[in-house]
């Protein structure tokens, strides 16, 4: 049986990431968090009610900061762990414009603590794997029919793509310098039950149920809606799973990826690119009413803001990974659980 360290672990994604290992394999898992303003223990707490005691007993809950060292007090709280999946990150744009150190302690020098404990358990015995999330931001915009592979050149817009480029960086660092046997994945806008009620989703949901009006972040002449490749949660935890379980295979397949570098890159994508007025339109469509909405020149009001991210999925296809699940189902399907689960919807 193994046993993963998942950072962040009350976070969005990586609750969802909780709840899909425990269904789906018999591993040990060890959440560990500070609970700010982006972790939740209350998603846990939901989770868990949905769970069998069988599945829940796998869980350990660990309280701590990682702008602090994995001290031998935590140290001994985790315990010794086969995989490490790194999600704790400050990931909001806006602060991180405001009080971009914030950011640097929280993505550079937090993913320097969980480097360095991953140091530590690879010197205890042969560490599996390290997976650091990252994100599609750290390319910056894309422009029209661009599509950015795992390994093109990154240009980060604001401090939060910076210092999530800077912690890649680092992670690259310590496969070179120590051998360590790290992963890294770009995702873009995951969304899924239980996400904070500010993101676009939850909003457009609440403004299609009351009737109100949405903002759509748009190109300066308020013609054409920005766009993304949106992902449901649930199959971001399905791609990481199987990047663990065919580590072996994958590396020896892409071992001369990019002139053999090492610390292997993987973009998890949605299945389709949508503009965020069409993806208004599908949530409203599945309320069951129309949406009312107002294109916004975001790009130039809310510097560090981009109008396009898009990201090549052809490497993890190749592989043999894809989701499974279309965008309209997903929609529907958090649309429906959103609408019957209120107390997620408020502040």
């Amino acid at each position: 049986m193994k046993k993963v360290l998942i950072t962040g672990g009350a976070g969005f994604i990586a609750h969802h990431l909780i709840y899909f290992l425990l269904k789906n394999t018999n591993w040990e898992i060890v959440s560990l968090d500070r609970l700010d303003y982006s972790g939740n223990l209350n998603r846990l707490d939901h989770i868990m009610s949905e769970l069998p005691e069988s599945q829940r007993k796998r869980l350990k809950i660990v309280f701590h900061d990682l702008k602090s060292e994995i001290n031998p007090w935590i140290k001994k709280e985790i315990g010794i762990v086969d995989v490490i999946l790194h999600l704790a990150a400050g990931s909001h744009v806006d602060r991180s414009i405001d009080y971009p150190m914030e950011f640097v302690l929280d993505n550079v020098v937090g993913t320097a603590n969980i480097l360095d404990f991953a140091r530590f358990i690879n010197d205890k015995q042969k560490l599996e794997r390290f997976i650091y999330f990252s994100t599609d931001e750290v390319f910056g915009p894309a422009p029209n029919k661009v599509k950015y592979k795992e390994r093109d050149r990154y240009n980060s817009t604001n401090p939060y793509s910076a210092t999530k480029a800077g912690g890649e960086e680092l992670a690259v660092a310590y496969e070179n310098s120590y051998k360590l046997p790290i992963f890294i994945t770009h995702t873009m806008n995951v969304f899924g039950e239980r996400q904070h009620p500010e993101k676009f989703i939850p909003k457009c949901i609440i403004s299609a149920r009351d009737g109100l009006s949405v903002e759509i972040h748009s190109n300066k002449n308020k013609t054409k809606a920005g766009s993304r490749h949106y992902i449901h949660a649930s199959d971001v935890a399905e791609g990481c799973l199987f990047l663990i379980k065919n580590k072996n295979k994958i590396i020896k397949k892409i071992k001369n990826d990019f002139g053999g570098a090492k610390c292997p890159k993987f973009n998890l994508v949605g299945p389709v690119e949508l503009d965020n007025l069409q993806l208004a339109k599908l949530i409203a469509k599945s309320v069951g009413k129309k949406i009312n909405y107002k294109m916004v020149d975001f790009h130039s009001s809310r510097p560090g803001h981009d109008l396009r991210y898009a990201l090549d999925g052809n490497l993890m296809k190749r592989l043999g990974w894809k989701p499974k699940v279309s965008i309209e189902k997903r929609i529907h399907e958090v649309v429906n659980w959103t609408l019957k689960n209120k107390r997620w919807l408020k502040l």
